[in-house]
């Protein structure tokens, strides 16, 4: 609490008051003059999906005070720290600030010139040796939905390269990939508004007073709601919960199957419904069948009692709602643990109603943005690659033969990075994302960034882990400093606006990637007439227009006056008909597997990595801010205190984990009851001790999302230096 009115006050927050002031400044106590604002912005955070409209204070071209929007339907003037401190990075060090050519081993200062006609040409080399797939790009989720739209087109018809993903693949990818399989296709189905409707609210893996905080008010103003928290670590979210199931690692779906196996047998199921609406439920009720309360309660380590009251609430609920987020996604099943989570909300009917879904709390800003428009795990406006109807649509629409667009989807990030080891891949262009930090077995990763021919990597940041590594470093325009769209959780398109100039030669991505399509002759063709992110925008409602992700309903203007318009209303699936050919849900039997590596005797422990509020992803941004810096300036690990006395280690201790990979030293030992015995916690955003040197290369093989969450590791006392 002491660090949250350290920030506010800094932040130029009357405490006292519960008002914004002038700008207070801790050190002298005194109205500061320099945070007082000229003019106000409106723009919406760009840190995680949550969405939260914000107003931007300007004084003379620089940004000095930032407030929530109070106006705007997500967050009514509420912001957490990250957003309260978010205009500080737009003047942080570490910007990056001209473009840098590596010569003679040392990144060197050159003009945009010669670093785009450098990266035309050393690609296309490449290309026309070893094929156009020779090139692999990785995209982010914190672009505008305009340059997601315009990165797409110039990847897939421009360098004419399949393998391209995004950054959201290590944190999405099983959600879209669950919801596929269900509903026939991406889309949350819900809104923010259901946790303040629905009676029983279930989360699964997901921790939203850390990773998405401004929710956390919406369960507060639900005053009848039952919240039920899944988790096997005693988050901040299981701490707010009614019942919270600590549950041994990745046995959720043993626990979903084991809530349908319940609902059945007190016939606490909505069979209108499932007759109407879905496909496949007798060979589900047959297989869940065997998922018994006595069983499921030996895979879970729950009792058979906690088993039987959570799906009787559920069951009873009037509305019920499921959120999830990196706990159920971050595994080698998480696809079919969507799915699974999807089979309850279908077989009660709790979809499309106020305050019941199934519901994807998506990780990044623009998240949603990417997998609508951005032309990498599917085609623009939720079309397949397969498909020769959604082909031929598009190629009319762009007026190009259909011949030039894809028949399935190239690499997803994880294979990108397997085949830059193997030599397929020579060329690598990596877009806002630090993957040296955050992609899973570290040394996998290294290995394919020191086997490339040439690795581009344009970032508002550097030196970052991943720019280190680059041979071409373009510096791109931020949040804050370029116009756009970002679509939230909820589906919420909310307009995102300039504050200020980018620093130095940075320049926007929108503009970066119509350069290159100049340089590459298809400017004219695949972006007519484009001068501004609007143009593209314009384009994407006519591509949109139809599909279930329509944006044609709302302007650009539009979007501004009304602080964010939901596309496809405020629920999906009203009318009880899905995306799948026939317009019905699939039902899935999904199988409760174990984790690949569990513990023996020597990796006892099951290592689990999450985030803590004050950071974001790789800290590229946040470290940079002070504020946030100072409260979480170090990673640190959790364990039982049973262990730790075991073990003879004391609170605060430097500890070392091993894993079967690597080992990351030197980390903070906190001793807790937070964490079961055996098990240990990490947060994942610290390069100085990260995490991912000793996760391993794991994937889904649906959605090719890493299994981040549970690995085997032993726990030692660092050796004293």
């Amino acid at each position: 609490m002491k660090a949250l009115t350290h920030i506010r006050r800094a932040l130029g927050i009357d405490i006292r008051r519960g008002k914004y002031s002038y700008g207070y400044d801790v050190e002298v106590g005194l109205i500061s003059a320099s945070r007082v604002a000229d003019t106000w912005v409106k723009t919406t955070c760009g840190y995680c999906s949550v969405g939260c409209g914000m107003l931007v204070g300007v004084k003379g071209r620089k940004a000095v005070t930032v407030r929530g929007n109070p106006e705007h339907p997500v967050n009514a003037g509420k912001l957490c720290p990250k957003g309260l401190s978010e205009h500080y990075i737009l003047t942080a060090p570490g910007r990056a600030r001209t473009p840098l050519l590596r010569k003679n081993r040392a990144l060197t200062a050159v003009s945009w010139d010669e670093a785009l006609d450098t990266m035309i040409e050393k690609i296309g080399a490449l290309q026309e040796k070893h094929g156009s797939d020779a090139l692999g790009v990785i995209s982010t989720g914190q672009l505008v939905t305009e340059e997601f739209y315009t990165l797409g087109k110039l990847v897939q018809l421009g360098f004419r390269t399949r393998n391209y993903d995004g950054n959201t693949t290590l944190c999405m990818a099983s959600a879209v990939s669950g919801y596929k399989l269900s509903f026939g296709s991406d889309g949350p189905p819900g809104a923010y508004a259901d946790l303040e409707h629905a009676d029983v609210i279930l989360l699964i893996g997901a921790n939203i007073a850390d990773n998405h905080p401004i929710l956390c008010q919406r369960l507060d103003r639900n005053k009848k709601r039952t919240l039920i928290v899944v988790d096997p670590r005693v988050t901040k979210t299981a701490m707010m919960a009614d019942l919270h199931l600590p549950i041994k690692p990745r046995s959720d779906i043993a626990l979903l199957n084991g809530i349908a196996h319940i609902l059945i047998r007190e016939r606490l199921i909505d069979e209108n419904y499932i007759a109407q609406h879905t496909v496949g439920y007798e060979e589900f009720a047959a297989y869940i069948s065997e998922y018994t309360p006595e069983r499921v309660a030996a895979i879970t380590g729950l009792s058979e009692e906690t088993l039987i009251r959570t799906a009787l609430l559920y069951g009873r609920a009037r509305a019920a709602f499921i959120g999830w987020t990196m706990g159920v996604n971050h595994s080698t099943q998480g696809a079919v643990t969507v799915a699974a989570i999807n089979n309850l909300a279908l077989i009660t009917g709790n979809i499309g109603r106020v305050g019941a879904s199934p519901f994807s709390i998506t990780g990044q800003c623009n998240a949603m943005g990417t997998r609508e428009s951005g032309f990498a795990s599917s085609l623009p406006g939720y079309r397949k690659f397969e498909k020769v109807e959604d082909r031929e649509d598009l190629a009319k629409l762009w007026n190009i033969s259909v011949d030039r667009i894809p028949t399935a989807r190239g690499l997803a990030y994880p294979d990108i990075i397997e085949a830059a080891v193997s030599g397929k891949i020579k060329a690598l262009w990596i877009i806002a994302t630090n993957p040296v930090v955050s992609f899973p077995n570290h040394s996998v990763l290294e290995q394919a960034l020191r086997s490339l021919d040439f690795l581009v990597v344009q970032d508002g940041f550097h030196p970052t882990p991943t720019s280190e590594f680059a041979d071409l470093v373009l510096p791109a325009a931020i949040w804050g400093e370029k116009e756009g769209t970002f679509t939230n959780s909820e589906r919420r398109v909310s307009k995102v606006n300039r504050i200020v100039a980018p620093p130095g030669e940075a320049r926007p991505d929108f503009n970066i990637f119509l350069d290159l399509a100049g340089r590459l002759g298809v400017r004219d063709e695949l972006y007519p007439g484009w001068t501004m992110p609007e143009d593209a925008y314009t384009e994407w409602q006519r591509i949109s227009h139809g599909r279930l992700c329509d944006y044609s309903n709302f302007s650009w203007q539009e979007i501004e006056e009304r602080g964010g318009v939901q596309w496809g209303g405020s629920r999906l699936y009203q009318d009880g008909i899905f995306q799948h050919p026939d317009g019905k849900a699939r039902l899935h039997s999904v199988p409760c597997e174990p984790f690949i590596e569990q513990p023996n005797d020597e990796y006892p422990f099951i290592l689990n990595t999450g985030r803590t509020v004050e950071h974001w992803h790789t800290r590229t941004k946040t470290a940079q801010v002070a504020l946030l810096h100072n409260m979480v300036p170090n990673a640190w690990l959790e364990m039982n205190p049973a262990d730790a006395a075991q073990l003879q280690l004391r609170p605060h201790d430097r500890v070392t984990v091993f894993s079967r990979r690597s080992s990351v030293k030197n980390v903070e030992l906190r001793i807790t009851g937070i964490v079961a015995p055996g098990q240990v916690f990490m947060p994942f955003h610290f390069a100085e001790s990260n995490s991912n040197m000793v996760t391993l290369g794991a994937y889904d093989p649906i959605s090719r999302e890493p299994n981040f969450k549970q690995c085997a590791v032993r726990v030692e006392r660092s050796a004293r230096n």
